[in-house]
């Protein structure tokens, strides 16, 4: 006999019933009604399990089957399946989810298999996708009738009597025009890939099965190697270099938490690095869009996470707010900071190898979450220009001795480009001084953070002082020349470089020191880093020129009998001073070549 009626919309349970837009995507109609199937698979071996249905279940799967002429993409499952009364209940009526009512029903008869449905709404789906639905199904109860339904997209649907012989349930869509790129065999396999990879029932595509129903992330830590996590990790990203190393997470209280992230080699660039992280609910794909379940700095691995606990709005599409995305995020937060910490404690040569391709990370992390902070301080690594590492606290007691100001800071030396920076570099070396290397984009606010963080501790770049200053200790070294001939030089310097954005000054330095040093405070270089150039580049930087009253030049040029020759002379060092500091280029560094040819050539 057939019924005829209509379908109920129940608003009290706060589902916003759109049909043709619920969804962000018409691609995961696929998703949703595989998913339904799997459920009802699911559910048909934990009724045997319980030994309420005698039949084995072992072999059942998911089949998905297209036809192009007809224009039909059928999803069949060997599931409980639905009598005439479920279907009224579970697709009729809109919002309630039969996985949540059968979780109920038998929640005290032992484990159960886990059920993805939490949502009612997911059948509703394919009308994103298809003109008409049909459901031929046959429920497992016993002495059962199959039933036929049938909807149109509308309210209206028919439900009469059918046959079918086996238990279980045929979703079939009949394609609408604005669907014909799902009638494409590649399309159809690139979306089962997507969301479908990792169910925990076999999906049947083209007479083979797609999906690795037991992953990594669902298996007991303690029966993998190695080589099964590099396995994994090249399921996940085929291309991909092998990871630096791992963390297994298996969480079952105060939430469910299951998933493997992995460490990738060298995460220097974070536009290119994030999303990587996929989230499964149940092992159904769901995002890779995690910035509310992990820590931003986090974002830079890669990986699965896996969670029925983390609300997801109606569609599935987007995370939810609440206190358990709050207990996730903690919670693998500390679980990263644990290993990372017993990488360091446990093999600390090893650790230094992997620390170009973890630095930015780490630093990254202690950027964004003090918590992390005030665990990475201990494994946080600097490296100095001769390739050693230290940890905070080793680096202020190595330095103390000698790089303590007269206001009792330590002061932290540090390069950015130890290559153009190597003269500099050399003279803190001359003074025993120890010079960190601090290259990457990221460390300008990773200074900045140190000094927060650290008591009584500054850092200055090498070329923010001349030597003299950059320590400031009260010491002073005695002058060659007396005031008269300083005011004088400084005076030929001056007339010689007629440049109002430099400020000059003498003071007495070894004469291994260059003949004038030009230098860039380091609140300026700071304020110019943090505007992102604003301030102008580089070259448009007040500068300072320091010129060294104890090199043999000053000396010399001071006896030179013309103001000529004392002009081309201070010319040609401050031209020197630019070129050590990489900022003397097109015209002036011609000039400067030819000129030192000239002198060169003069030379008997």
């Amino acid at each position: 006999m057939e019924e005829k009626g209509t379908i109920s919309v129940h608003t009290e349970n706060i589902f916003p019933i759109i049909k043709r837009f619920l969804y962000a995507d018409q691609e995961v109609f696929l998703r949703e009604l595989v998913s339904n199937a799997v459920d009802a698979t699911q559910k048909r071996k934990q009724l045997a399990a319980m030994e309420q249905y005698e039949e084995i279940t072992d072999q059942l799967l998911v089949q998905v089957r297209m036809n192009t002429q007809q224009k039909t993409i059928t999803i069949n499952d060997q599931g409980v399946g639905m009598t005439a009364e479920e279907i009224k209940k579970y697709i009729n009526q809109l919002a309630f989810s039969g996985a949540t009512e059968f979780l109920e029903k038998y929640k005290d008869q032992g484990p159960q298999q886990q059920l993805i449905g939490f949502f009612g709404l997911g059948f509703y789906s394919a009308f994103m996708v298809a003109d008409k639905v049909e459901i031929i199904t046959k429920s497992h109860q016993k002495d059962a009738e199959a039933v036929h339904w049938t909807c149109d997209g509308t309210t209206q649907f028919s439900l009469n009597k059918t046959v079918k012989k086996e238990i279980g349930t045929s979703v079939i869509l009949h394609l609408s025009e604005n669907a014909k790129e799902f009638l494409q065999k590649e399309r159809i396999r690139q979306l089962l890939d997507k969301y479908c990879k990792f169910l925990p029932v076999a999906i049947e595509w083209d007479d083979k099965v797609i999906n690795n129903t037991n992953p990594l992330w669902i298996q007991t830590p303690n029966t993998l190697d190695e080589k099964a996590y590099l396995n994994f990790y090249k399921e996940l990203y085929p291309v991909a270099q092998d990871p630096l190393f791992w963390i297994h997470l298996n969480v079952d209280y105060p939430f469910n938490l299951t998933g493997i992230l992995y460490f990738p080699k060298t995460p220097q660039d974070f536009t290119q690095q994030q999303n990587k992280v996929q989230l499964y609910a149940k092992q159904v794909f769901i995002t890779n869009e995690v910035k509310d379940v992990i820590p931003e700095f986090l974002m830079l691995l890669h990986g699965v996470i896996d969670s029925p606990d983390i609300p997801l709005n109606v569609s599935r599409s987007a995370l939810q707010s609440d206190s358990n995305v709050k207990k996730v995020n903690t919670h693998i937060t500390k679980k990263v900071a644990d290993k990372l910490e017993e990488l360091f404690k446990q093999d600390r040569v090893s650790y230094e190898k992997k620390w170009s391709d973890i630095e930015f990370f780490v630093k990254y992390g202690i950027l964004t979450e003090n918590k992390f902070y005030e665990r990475a301080k201990r494994f946080v690594l600097l490296k100095n220009t001769a390739e050693q590492y230290f940890t905070l606290e080793e680096y202020q007691t190595k330095i103390k001795a000698l790089q303590t100001d007269k206001h009792k800071k330590l002061v932290i030396l540090y390069a950015t480009n130890p290559a153009k920076q190597d003269r500099y570099i050399q003279s803190c070396k001359n003074k025993a001084y120890d010079v960190l290397v601090l290259e990457q984009s990221i460390d300008q606010h990773f200074v900045h953070l140190i000094e927060q963080k650290l008591d009584q501790v500054t850092l200055k770049e090498v070329d923010a002082d001349p030597i003299g200053k950059l320590i400031d200790k009260e010491e002073t070294q005695d002058s060659l020349l007396t005031k008269d001939e300083q005011k004088q030089l400084q005076t030929l310097y001056a007339k010689a470089v007629p440049n109002k954005q430099v400020t000059w000054s003498i003071i007495a330095m070894s004469e291994d020191e260059l003949p004038v040093t030009i230098t860039i405070p380091e609140f300026m270089k700071r304020i110019h880093t943090m505007t992102g150039s604003k301030t102008g580049t580089k070259e448009t930087l007040p500068l300072q020129a320091t010129i060294n009253a104890n090199h043999p030049l000053a000396q010399k040029l001071l006896r030179s009998k013309t103001e000529e020759k004392q002009l081309q002379l201070a010319q040609q060092a401050y031209n020197l001073a630019l070129l050590t500091k990489d900022m003397l280029h097109g015209t002036s560094l011609t000039d400067f070549i030819n000129s030192s040819i000239k002198t060169m050539s003069a030379i008997e």
